[in-house]
């Protein structure tokens, strides 16, 4: 179990398109934004969980069209992703930080809050590296015999709360951090980053 922890926190760590996106959505909303994205990718670990339980992730990577379909699709939601990250560094540098109770109050929050979950839900479930992790990693770690479906859902579940307590600590530092990421010019470079990575991301995703 320790090993499998400390290889699921070292796949965790490694800067990602979920981490890029809390980046972006910490810095430009705030931290329940980053910590909505964070739980949209809780969801979408959920959903290769379930696909590797029912042996859906393996008929997927046994398919090289199915693969591709995955991997384009994944490619250029990140391609959507960096270009409209890219535009918002570009409001930011004409029109500087926006106003908190532009989109309306309570209505608008909650607008705000389905789109963090909505962003990080598909930055995670269109990924078929996730994919390829429970399906080709995971099963080294079940028993030999009897069920391993308790086994695998236990495994999962230590992964997803790794994920939990590694990006709550990282979201929370970057809002700390806000005060200073937040002027309008260091947050522009920021999301320009930011939108390059995600682009670089899906091409890397892409041609792998």
């Amino acid at each position: 179990m320790l090993t499998f922890a400390a290889a699921c926190l070292v796949l965790i760590v490694i800067p990602g398109p979920d981490q890029a996106l809390m980046t972006r959505n910490a810095l430009a909303e705030g931290r329940r934004a980053g910590l909505l994205t964070m739980l949209g990718g809780v969801l979408g670990l959920s959903v290769h969980v379930s696909a590797a339980s029912l042996g859906i992730s393996a008929l997927l990577l046994a398919s090289a069209t199915a693969f591709t379909v995955l991997k384009v699709v994944g490619a250029t939601y990140l391609v959507w992703m960096g270009i409209a990250t890219l535009r918002g560094a570009r409001r930011t540098l004409r029109e500087g930080p926006p106003d908190d109770g532009a989109e309306g109050g309570t209505a608008g929050r909650g607008r705000r809050g389905r789109r963090m979950l909505r962003q990080g839900f598909l930055s995670n479930a269109l990924n078929p590296k996730v994919a390829l992790f429970f399906v080709t990693f995971l099963p080294q770690f079940l028993p030999s015999r009897g069920s391993v479906l308790p086994h695998a859902l236990l495994l999962s579940l230590v992964f997803a709360i790794l994920y939990l307590c590694w990006f709550t600590l990282y979201v929370i530092s970057v809002d700390r951090l806000g005060r200073v990421l937040r002027r309008p010019r260091v947050r522009a470079r920021i999301e320009q980053v930011t939108g390059l990575l995600l682009i670089g991301f899906a091409a890397r995703l892409a041609f792998q």
